[in-house]
């Protein structure tokens, strides 16, 4: 008895539910306007304005190729052990050399390159109307007047 009550009144209330309205009527026919039709911008604590981007020369230079020269010999010889330690063949530990050498050339090149270019200071006038001053190695597409967010001590465009 006591649950067919229950499952009547639980119908009953979903059955009312289903005629609510949302929007206010006042018996008029049409509801008035819920706000405006533009979006709304969140305001935004660490975004700002890019005012001036100073190229900072790092003051380090290397011969071209010094990079590549030590990241091949260091490649080539940790190839060279590793397949002598793994018990393979002559000819597996040449080809693992060379695999090597391939590697640390490209890694060594991509070591210089990081470490002797150039570094960049963003200003960023924020919207609270502080001004940070950001140093980082790349752009990314940032140019003056690029509407900006600075993120972990990095500006990205926003």
């Amino acid at each position: 008895m006591k649950s067919r009550i229950l499952c009547v009144a639980a119908l009953g209330t979903l059955a009312l539910a289903g005629c609510a309205s949302t929007s206010p009527n006042y018996g008029y026919g049409s509801s008035y306007p819920s706000g405006p039709s533009y979006p709304v911008q969140q305001s935004c604590m660490d975004c700002g304005i890019v005012t001036r981007i100073d190229a900072i020369a790092s003051g380090r230079s290397a011969p071209s190729a010094t990079g590549a020269i030590l990241g091949g010999i260091v490649g080539a010889v940790a190839g060279h052990e590793i397949s002598d330690k793994t018990g393979g063949s002559k000819g597996n530990q040449n080809i693992s050399a060379a695999a090597g050498a391939a590697a640390g050339a490209v890694a060594g090149n991509s070591i210089q390159n990081r470490v002797t270019g150039d570094t960049y200071n963003i200003h960023v006038r924020m919207d609270d109307g502080r001004t940070v001053v950001v140093n980082q190695r790349d752009l990314g597409g940032i140019r003056e007047n690029t509407y900006v967010r600075v993120v972990n001590g990095k500006v990205v465009i926003r």
